[in-house]
C-alpha cells in the first residue's frame, strides 16, 4: 500500500533544508547554435543535463502534483531556451538558461545546467559547458 502523503527522504545538514533534486539527464534537442559558418548554417544536436534542488520540507500528496514541482515545466522551458533563437556560445546558453529557470521557477533552490555539443570534434564525445547557480538570499 501506498501512502497518499510522503514525507521528505533527503536529510540535511544541521540548519539546512532538507532538498529534494529533481534530474534532466540527457536531454536532446536540435538547435542553431556556434559562431562558424558551418554552424550557423545547419541546426546541431545538443545534449542538456540539468539539476534542480527544491525545498523538500514540504508534504507531497501522491494525487497532487501541484504539491511538487513539475518536471515537464522544466524541460519544456530548457527546450524553449535552446531551441529559440541562434546562439553564438554555450557559455550564452547555460548562463541564460540558468536565469530563466531561476527567475520562473522561485521554488528551485538552486541549479546546475551542463550543456554539451557531442559534434564539436571527431576526437572527443562531446564538448560541454557547466555552470551553477543559487536563487538570491530572501
Amino acid at each position: 500500500m501506498h501512502p497518499a502523503h510522503v514525507q521528505p527522504t533527503s536529510a540535511s545538514l544541521p540548519g539546512l533544508p532538507a532538498t529534494r533534486r529533481i534530474i534532466l539527464d540527457d536531454l536532446r534537442v536540435s538547435a542553431s547554435i556556434g559562431m562558424l559558418d558551418h554552424e550557423r548554417q545547419a541546426r546541431q544536436a545538443l545534449r542538456i543535463h540539468a539539476e534542480f534542488d527544491t525545498d523538500a520540507s514540504r508534504r507531497v500528496d501522491d494525487h497532487d502534483i501541484g504539491t511538487v514541482l513539475d518536471y515537464r515545466l522544466l524541460r519544456a522551458a530548457l527546450i524553449e531556451e535552446a531551441t529559440q533563437a541562434h546562439t553564438d556560445l554555450l557559455e550564452t546558453l547555460v548562463d541564460r538558461t540558468l536565469a530563466r529557470i531561476l527567475r520562473d521557477f522561485p521554488t528551485v533552490l538552486h541549479a546546475r545546467i551542463r550543456i554539451c555539443k557531442p559534434q564539436a570534434f571527431e576526437d572527443c564525445a562531446a564538448v560541454c559547458i557547466e555552470q551553477a547557480r543559487s536563487q538570491p538570499p530572501a
